[in-house]
């Protein structure tokens, strides 16, 4: 076969790999499905890029470089013959490490799976492949996900583009840092506590929990031979992590839909993905939450994201309204959930045969002494959240929050303890996420501003119950009013990239 650039291209000028790897998916798409890139043009210039970075950044724990040139080949060999590439035509995805591949292993961040090759794709995979998107490598996840950064016992500590000495957020981490480096317009993350929205907020990059339901999610990362590793059923939600609002919704208009194999998994949607970008948000009644009334936030995350609510009201033709769901914080309670949704019995034996091995937060979590009272009052209390959010909801169109209490923090800890001044627990910087995996409500962390340090700050945009729709809308308005998409770290420019 020909050089991909002197076989398939039909018109366009040479594009260098620099400007490829700086393409939105939605570019990609219709360059190469012109003819004026070739997918092994594109796939190419971004594993040229993989191991510039990999060194630095640390974000895939597995990569594919010979799945990934194998596809892209077939994939011309497929356009060459006259065959539609498909929506996603030659754009280069990355898999994260809690998510199944069958050819790929899924280590999960842990000792005890670093063998683990499952042989089969989770329902994602399979639509992405099926839509001509070509899978690069699986990226880095915390032991089996129970935490909202970038290290675990087996691979390196996953970094921040932004600042090499702090974390990208997780659990979705190295999905950051590749998208935020530009390793992928965009990759697969998961979300059961805000894992997708987190690495967003601390990336600078969008990330979409859609509505409980509406992307399936199947197998897990169950290995029968192995006890202890499921997914958080009713809480875990896959999601894009995009440099744009656009390339989200193309990744859930290709992911989203019923399968018979997650019996959680709503109807097909009544609404077009990308049609969700057009309109305005003229008359909406929006409301504002800087705290909830009761969880320290730093201030510069406070001021950036109070300056972004304000756009809704100033430009964007909304009402905004500052006010609070007025729930009890359901902190203990969210734990309680995952609890119960994790394999305890097996959990434990994995500690009793390799705590030595395991992260020691996660050991001590899975040790607690956990009861049926403690489970039963969790299941109370997110009822009370849902039914607070609903009653909340009822007198608002959208909801907007800080994602997260801090900017990005130092590596290798689990979170920030002093919070404006304030003790807090050490996943309380998570206070304004994981409350809609409880509710199951759409919710989307877009980038708000940066501090004084150049740290990202993400905007939490929250709608009503299976409202998406309003959800992308208003992504996609606050998006055009404050662009982000041309923001890229300094590393980049440093090393030539």
């Amino acid at each position: 076969m020909q050089r991909a650039n002197e076989h398939i291209r039909e018109t366009g000028t040479m594009a260098n790999g620099n400007e490829i790897c700086r393409m939105d998916a939605v570019t990609l798409v219709g360059k190469v499905r012109a003819k004026e890139l070739s997918p092994v043009e594109v796939i190419e210039a971004n594993l040229e890029r993989m191991d510039k970075l990999e060194p630095v950044l640390h974000a895939f724990c597995t990569p594919g470089p010979d799945q990934a040139r194998a596809a892209a080949k077939q994939l011309e060999v497929d356009i060459m013959a006259g065959k539609d590439p498909g929506p996603l035509a030659g754009v280069p995805v990355s898999i994260k490490d809690l998510v199944c591949t069958k050819d790929l292993p899924t280590v999960s961040g842990s000792f005890i799976y670093k063998d683990f090759s499952g042989g089969i794709d989770d329902i994602v995979v399979e639509r992405l492949r099926a839509a001509g998107a070509i899978v690069t490598g699986k990226t880095n996840v915390p032991e089996f996900g129970y935490s909202g950064v970038g290290h675990n016992p087996v691979f390196e500590t996953t970094r921040n583009p932004w600042d090499l000495e702090r974390t990208p957020g997780g659990s979705s981490a190295g999905a950051g840092a590749a998208v935020a480096s530009g390793m992928g317009p965009f990759a697969i993350g998961s979300d059961g506590g805000g894992s997708v929205r987190i690495p967003a907020s601390f990336s600078g990059l969008v990330g979409i929990k859609a509505s409980m339901g509406r992307v399936p999610l199947w197998p897990g990362t169950k290995d029968e031979t192995l006890p202890g590793v499921s997914s958080w059923e009713s809480l875990e939600c896959i999601g894009p992590i995009s440099r744009t609002v656009a390339d989200s919704a193309l990744m859930l208009s290709v992911i989203s839909g019923p399968d018979m194999r997650d019996r959680r998994t709503l109807p097909e949607a009544n609404f077009d993905w990308m049609e969700c970008l057009k309109g305005d948000l003229k008359g909406l009644r929006v409301a504002y939450s800087a705290d909830w009334g009761y969880t320290p936030v730093d201030p510069e995350v406070r001021q950036i994201v109070g300056e972004a609510a304000n756009v809704f009201a100033s430009e964007l033709g909304c009402t905004v309204v500052e006010a609070n769901p007025g729930w009890d914080d359901p902190y203990s309670a969210f734990w309680g959930l995952v609890a119960a949704e994790s394999d305890l019995v097996g959990l434990r034996k994995l500690a009793d045969q390799h705590a030595h091995h395991m992260t020691p937060h996660l050991v001590d979590f899975i040790r607690a002494p956990w009861t049926a009272e403690a489970f039963t009052d969790a299941l109370m209390a997110r009822k009370a959240v849902a039914n607070k959010s609903a009653e909340f909801m009822a007198n608002y169109d959208l909801l907007l929050t800080p994602t997260l209490t801090v900017p990005a923090f130092a590596l290798h800890i689990q979170g920030i303890e002093k919070v404006d001044g304030q003790i807090v627990p050490p996943f309380q910087w998570l206070a304004f996420t994981f409350p809609f995996n409880m509710t199951g409500q759409p919710a989307a962390s877009v980038p708000a501003g940066f501090t004084k340090d150049g740290l990202p700050v993400g905007l939490q945009i929250i709608g009503r119950h299976l409202d998406d729709p309003a959800v992308i809308r208003a992504c996609a308005s606050f998006e055009k009013a404050r662009p982000w998409a041309n923001k890229w770290p300094a590393l980049l420019d440093e090393m030539g990239l």
